[in-house]
């Protein structure tokens, strides 16, 4: 199971110009006794985070959505190697589509 979490907020510059609803985006990953959320903060600087269910509940109260997609991760998932959160959370599923570049349109294209 793969969860992908959006921000409402992010620290970068360009996101809080050119995206509307969502900033960042997050990739979580089913770990032993909770999750590894991947953070991606530049090319070759993902940290990863321990977080519980009761975690994830209170980034809910922080406006943080969550997408749960049921499939395995992909495993020619590689978290450094991304440009973008959204090219990250892309890769992790899977996805292929060249046109989704921000956090809003990959929200959009995952809840349709």
């Amino acid at each position: 199971m793969v969860i992908i979490a959006f921000a409402p907020k992010s620290s970068k510059c360009l996101p809080n110009i050119f995206c509307k609803n969502f900033k960042h985006c997050a990739v979580l990953v089913r770990a032993h006794k909770g999750f590894i959320m991947y953070q991606f903060s530049s090319h070759k600087n993902v940290s990863k985070i321990v977080i519980h269910t009761r975690d994830i509940r209170i980034l809910c109260l922080h406006s943080w959505r969550f997408i749960y997609i049921p499939c395995e991760i992909n495993p020619y998932f590689d978290p450094g190697a991304s440009w973008t959160c959204v090219n990250m959370a892309k890769c992790a599923i899977g996805m292929r589509a060249p046109f989704v570049q921000t956090p809003d349109a990959l929200y959009k294209k995952l809840c349709d």
